[in-house]
């Protein structure tokens, strides 16, 4: 077959969505249908922790009518993910098993990492204008009912990526508690958002010089990409023709908006807050110009389902811009970065040395990879205790792209490098750790070990070293004109849990002399 037929189905906090693609090498993606209904599931699940059964029959009736649609478009594959109004609930599980049970649907839940890395790889699906665009001072909006995403690049490198609270839909629920005037929403809005971004911009703004606005949203993007209505050419419109545009839109009342735009006058008020947001954003961030490229996280979803699949090529390299994101929160907390990049480096050599033995993943090299770049953190709050300080920076920390399962296994992996490992048995007591997760855990501690016994009295000794998988053991062999005597007394009692983990006995070989 010369294509493929998949279905990307995105269950949001006001909005549930399908997107019909067809993904071929030589076209890429072709969107062939776009389905959308309003369902406000985050009104209740924000707010009262639970989606209401009205909602839930309504939720069920819809995805059955999307199971239609994708057997008269024969898909061969789909996937469907839930975000924060699902994700949000109480009875998130009962809530699955009854739409899995009732429609045939299986959803998968996104963290909010994990969304915002694909609605930035439904930004990667437009090609050549996305990389156009990265390559210059840019700030990629992604807006959503429950938060919104900033995430800055420089130089086609991700600087940072922060979320903030509250999303449009969260918005409008607060607004709707308190008495106010029409022509002061703008002031009020700005009030509701203005403490984060005032810090954002104070944390991560200085020297930095963005141009461009990426928008990713469900209804000010469809606005914009209307020549007639907002002044833009292909989605991109100058910042002082959005800002007239932006006064325009707060003068009107629900009613006339949705007839100057053409839109249902209940998606009104959120693009109202929507167009708010992005002027306070655009005004804080001095940019000159917008660029809504009109995508939706099903772009996202198809995008990473033929990337993964090698349906079509791609040039960006995603896992870069993880690297990139934590390389900043290092940077944040002040770890050295040439001690870090030592470990790095040994790790993932150990990593390959031993990929015969260890039954890990080309993913699982990237988490120690993140391990070892955060390894340092907890040093900025404690000299003394830096596994657990290091364990809660990275948990309390978003890095983009990482599931909490695998953020957790980074976080455990950086605490035990420094701290006596627990058992199964005793860690299970304070986590619900699957056993696979757990093994996964010591495997990458166990390397993670090995590598910084090669270097543990953190001067950055010049040396080289390979690394040799034998059927005795692993032959690790180091040359350095430098003194490695403690490197070298030390290294059988920081490899045994590594020779307990996988049974392969580490020896170190040193020979003093040049490098």
């Amino acid at each position: 077959m010369a294509y493929k037929t998949f279905a990307a189905i995105d269950i949001g906090s006001y909005e549930l969505g399908m997107k019909i693609f067809e993904i071929s090498s030589r076209k890429g993606l072709k969107e062939i249908d776009y389905i959308r209904h309003r369902i406000e599931l985050g009104t209740d699940s924000y707010f009262s922790g639970k989606i209401s059964f009205e909602r839930v029959d309504e939720l069920c009736r819809l995805l059955r009518e999307f199971t239609a649609i994708m057997e008269g478009y024969k898909v061969d594959a789909y996937k469907a993910y839930g975000t924060s109004a699902i994700r949000e609930t109480e009875n998130t599980l009962i809530l699955l098993d009854q739409i899995r049970m009732r429609t045939g649907i299986q959803i998968d839940i996104l963290t909010n990492s994990e969304q915002r890395f694909l609605d930035y790889k439904s930004v990667a699906s437009k090609g050549e204008r996305f990389r156009e665009i990265i390559d210059q001072g840019t700030a990629i909006v992604d807006i959503g009912g429950g938060s919104i995403q900033i995430s800055l690049f420089d130089n086609d490198t991700l600087v940072t990526t922060q979320n903030i609270r509250p999303g449009v839909l969260r918005m409008r629920e607060e607004l709707g508690k308190i008495q106010y005037q029409s022509k002061h929403l703008r002031d009020i809005a700005y009030e509701l958002v203005d403490d984060q971004l005032l810090n954002f911009k104070r944390m991560f703004m200085e020297g930095r010089n963005i141009k461009n606005i990426v928008l990713v949203d469900d209804y000010m993007s469809l606005i914009l990409n209307n020549e007639k209505v907002a002044a833009s050419v292909q989605g991109t419109i100058e910042a002082d023709a959005y800002r007239q545009f932006s006064d325009s839109l707060n003068q009107k009342s629900s009613m006339q908006m949705a007839e100057d735009l053409g839109i249902p006058e209940e998606n009104a008020s959120l693009l109202q807050l929507s167009a708010i947001v992005v002027r306070r954003i655009l005004d804080l961030l001095d940019a000159k110009q917008i660029w809504a490229p009109g995508v939706s996280l099903c772009d996202g979803i198809a995008y990473e389902y033929a990337e993964e699949n090698q349906l079509m090529k791609t040039t960006h390299n995603f896992e870069e811009d993880i690297l990139a994101s934590a390389r900043n929160v290092n940077h944040r907390y002040m770890g050295s970065i040439e001690r870090i990049q030592s470990r790095e480096e040994n790790a993932l050599m150990l990593f390959d040395t031993t990929r015969k033995i260890n039954g890990l993943s080309k993913r699982d090299r990237l988490l120690l990879q993140i391990a070892c770049i955060l390894s340092e953190s907890g040093k900025y709050i404690s000299l003394s205790n830096v596994g657990d300080s290091s364990y809660s920076i990275i948990m309390a920390t978003e890095v983009i792209g990482l599931s909490h399962i695998e953020r957790e296994i980074v976080a455990n992996v950086v605490k035990y490098m420094y701290q006596p490992f627990e058992y199964y048995k005793i860690l299970n007591n304070r986590t619900s750790l699957e056993q696979d997760v757990y093994l996964r855990i010591a495997k990458l501690t166990a390397i993670m070990r090995l590598a910084d016994s090669l270097n543990i009295s953190n001067r950055n000794k010049r040396k080289t070293i390979k690394t040799t998988l034998h059927d005795n053991g692993l032959l690790i062999q180091v040359q350095t004109a430098e003194e490695y005597t403690l490197e070298y007394g030390q290294f059988d009692a920081k490899a045994s849990f590594f020779e307990e983990v996988f049974n392969v006995k580490p020896y170190m070989k040193w020979k003093k002399g040049n490098k």
